[in-house]
């Protein structure tokens, strides 16, 4: 009789955050428990706090995953027919374009409460995201569709705008958060980088309105 075959740690941690977006879709996260996750990969609950700390930390994991899976930047970094202004708002329309993820990623908009897990993603993001734009906005430089002396500031400051964005980092209403909105639009052409045309204003729009929608204080 074969002996079954024994998963290495990165078998189990690949099945269980499959599995864990596939029942966040299906059930959502607050409704899924570890319990359901194991019985899905066929596991014990001890594998699963041997790879992940927290369902939490599944979730945020879950969601780099499916980022470098369909990672924005990359889809648009060969585009020869777009300057550097217009591959950022192609790659933002292209991210927005990812419904899984950004349904994942909007259930995760609550985790962000713990200072640990919010420590954590805003250096990933300073850590993975600053280099990409930064390297998007000096080609806009160089082409001459961006006009900016700032273009290391921004690419830091980019990667922080959704967490000012999410109600469970910053308490907010819904025309609280549209409002911070229209004055990132604004500071950001004032700083050299024009992001809203016809195509953008309507993908923004879905944006704030999905956030406000998941996480908005209600007044």
């Amino acid at each position: 009789m074969a002996r079954p075959v024994k998963k290495s740690p990165q078998q189990w941690k690949t099945e269980i955050l499959d599995a864990a977006q596939k029942l966040f879709m299906s059930k959502g996260y607050e409704e899924t428990s570890i319990s359901d996750i194991m019985e899905a990969v066929g596991g014990a609950k001890g594998m699963f706090y041997h790879c992940f700390k927290s369902k939490e930390e599944v979730i945020h994991a879950l969601g780099n995953q499916m980022f470098f899976e369909n990672n924005p930047f990359e889809a648009v970094k060969e585009r020869t027919d777009l300057n550097g202004l217009q591959k950022i708002r192609e790659l933002l329309i292209f991210n927005q374009s990812d419904t899984d993820r950004n349904y994942i990623n909007l259930q995760a908009i609550s985790i962000l409460k713990d200072p640990r897990i919010l420590a954590t993603a805003v250096e990933e993001n300073r850590r993975i995201l600053t280099p990409l734009w930064f390297e998007m906005l000096e080609e806009g430089r160089q082409d001459g569709s961006i006009q900016t002396e700032y273009a290391k500031e921004l690419s830091e400051l980019l990667p922080l705008i959704n967490f000012w964005l999410m109600p469970s980092v910053y308490p907010a209403t819904a025309e609280e958060i549209h409002h911070k909105y229209r004055f990132i639009v604004e500071v950001l052409s004032v700083m050299g980088l024009p992001l809203m045309d016809e195509n953008m204003e309507p993908i923004a729009e879905k944006f704030i309105t999905d956030i406000s929608t998941k996480g908005g204080n209600k007044l």
